[in-house]
């Protein structure tokens, strides 16, 4: 199977743009709202879109953190090599505030199940709603869904969703390629 380019770097930063519009449409000034990009992966689009979301509503103080879900995990204990956790950076109470949780790729749902856990954690939200770049659909083992989608991708297990940054990949961009673990 050839690799292919599902969305290069003009197309996620329109993709981006679109998602902070709707996120306006319905969180409207951010006052009660919050970002909570999940680690490592869902934290590049949660800064982004962060950012864009204090360029469009000329806000600096729109709530954000960083989650890291590592030791809510339902596999932790059986992986061959250890774990390492990334940096859990919330300042702000969760307590009665509406929460968006930022992941790069939906897949099967245990993720966000295990941020789901390690959120509750800083307070008991209000609201939590999902916002994932891409949603692969079809592998789903828990029933968890977007209320925010950058893009449906309907593929089979033996392909990978690998989502590249510039600020560690060097370029954006979002691939389906081969899955090496199959």
């Amino acid at each position: 199977m050839q690799p292919r380019v599902i969305l290069d770097s003009k197309k996620l930063t329109l993709t981006i743009t679109r998602l902070c519009h709707q996120l306006i449409e319905q969180h409207k000034d951010f006052s009660n709202s919050a970002i909570i990009g999940v680690q490592p992966r869902g934290v590049f689009l949660a800064n982004r879109i962060h950012q864009k979301l204090s360029e469009i509503l000329k806000r600096k103080d729109i709530e954000y953190g960083k989650l890291d879900i590592t030791f809510y995990r339902d596999d932790f204990r059986i992986k061959s090599k250890p774990m390492i956790a990334d940096e859990t950076n919330i300042s702000f109470s969760l307590e009665g505030k509406n929460i968006i949780l930022i992941d790069d790729v939906l897949y099967t749902g245990r993720t966000i199940r295990s941020a789901l856990d390690a959120m509750l954690d800083y307070g008991r939200p209000d609201d939590v709603e999902l916002l994932v770049l891409i949603d692969r659909r079809l592998q789903r083992h828990l029933p968890i869904q977007a209320k925010y989608v950058g893009r449906v991708v309907d593929s089979i297990a033996a392909e990978k969703v690998k989502v590249e940054w510039k600020e560690t990949d060097g370029a954006d961009k979002v691939w389906i390629v081969e899955d090496d673990r199959q």
